[in-house]
């Protein structure tokens, strides 16, 4: 079956983790993604630890690249940009991840390129957006996080605000909300065949995904804490508690239904009242609760719970989550063969459409792997590559 995107052409510009996983979608779902890289470097994921066995090859770009095709081209040269622009009149998408301003000081900027394709779609990812003060400041995750104001809900009571183990900004207020920007972007080039600028915001995005503590700050003016509110570890029927054998279970008992199924369960119905509590309340049922659940063991208490029909289950680590049976069911694992590396494990495409499914067809590429191919599809003849190469226009 063709993908979904199959016919379009996107050129991705962007490096490590935001662009790379937002291009991943569109490859999955059968466009034709082409890398740009400089020459000699490339992507730096390339070479971002940990590395894949006893090679060289970074394993984030392993996962992040498959279905993709990789041309080298100098793009503060000349004949390269003369390159670029020729294969952007061939594309539908464009992504980059620069500061602000680079492409534009490059000459290849929205308004340049969009006088070379008026139909492209150009989405740049960046940290604070493409205006405002902070535009030029450096930045990752953590810091976009801070600023979006994420972290201050994020960690213990009584404690300093935790970094979150993903990585929010990159990949839910950069590749996420780029992929639906493009999404949208190319269903209005559809009706009116005009390309547009899409600018991207991780803090901006990051923003958004905090409506539950932004709505309650509306409504009532009080500052959200760590720790403090219904989804983040204020209420006790809602939370993370260590059992027995040191591990631990999720507890989502929010609704009263599924709360009165727990307290019967524990048999301490004298609880029900107290679902959502706060102050000294609150502290008194959850010592109770993590009592309580330290006399069982996680692999007891999940039985016992699901059961008993309460919203519950395990905190899996990474090695029981790739052997879990629900995902294995959902085939989420899979693999596609390297020429180098042999079988490398992959994340399938986690969305499952049933006429334009995703797909694990071609392993990431090598640095300018496509090079010669792409330039042969722009017109180019081999007498020109040739000439080009020598020059270290293109790699």
């Amino acid at each position: 079956m063709a993908g979904a995107f199959a016919g379009l052409r996107v050129l991705d510009l962007s490096r490590l983790l935001p662009g790379p996983y937002c291009s991943l979608l569109f490859a999955d779902l059968g466009a034709d993604v082409i890398k740009v890289e400089e020459p000699g470097r490339g992507d730096y994921a390339r070479r971002t630890p940990p590395f894949w066995g006893e090679s060289d090859v970074g394993a984030y770009f392993l996962l992040l690249n498959r279905n993709k095709k990789s041309i080298s081209i100098d793009l503060k040269a000349e004949a390269g940009k003369a390159i670029f622009r020729r294969l952007v009149r061939t594309a539908d998408v464009l992504l980059e991840s620069f500061r602000p301003g680079v492409m534009d000081r490059l000459g290849l900027g929205w308004e340049a390129l969009r006088a070379e394709n008026p139909g492209l779609v150009y989405c740049a990812i960046s940290g604070y957006g493409q205006d405002g003060p902070y535009r030029n400041l450096v930045g990752h995750d953590v810091n976009y996080m801070g600023y979006a104001g994420a972290l201050s809900v994020t960690g213990p009571r009584d404690g300093s605000p935790l970094t979150p183990g993903v990585q929010v900004a990159d990949l839910g207020g950069g590749a996420l909300m780029a992929a639906f920007a493009i999404a949208a972007a190319l269903h209005h080039r559809h009706a009116s065949g005009q390309g547009q600028f899409v600018d991207v915001s991780m803090t901006d995005g990051v923003v958004s995904w905090l409506i539950p503590h932004l709505a309650a700050f509306f409504a009532t003016g009080r500052v959200p804490e760590r720790a403090g509110e219904r989804l983040n570890g204020g209420w006790p029927c809602y939370g993370v508690y260590e059992t027995a054998d040191g591990g631990h279970v999720t507890l989502g008992a929010l609704e009263p239904q599924f709360w009165a199924n727990f307290c019967r369960l524990a048999g301490r119905e004298d609880l029900q009242p107290f679902q959502h509590v706060e102050g000294a309340d609150r502290d008194r049922v959850e010592a109770e609760l993590r009592r309580l659940f330290e006399t069982r063991t996680r692999a007891e208490w999940v039985e016992l719970l699901h059961q008993a029909d309460v919203c519950a289950g395990p905190v899996l680590a990474l090695d029981e989550v790739v052997r879990d049976p629900q995902l294995v069911e959902r085939g989420l694992f899979t693999e596609v063969e390297h020429p180098k590396l042999g079988p490398v494990r992959q994340v399938a495409f986690p969305v499952r459409l049933s006429a334009t499914p995703g797909r694990v067809a071609t392993p990431p590429p090598e640095l300018g792997e496509h090079t010669d191919e792409v330039l042969h599809g722009l017109g180019y003849d081999p007498a020109a590559i040739a000439a080009f190469r020598r020059d270290g226009v293109v790699a």
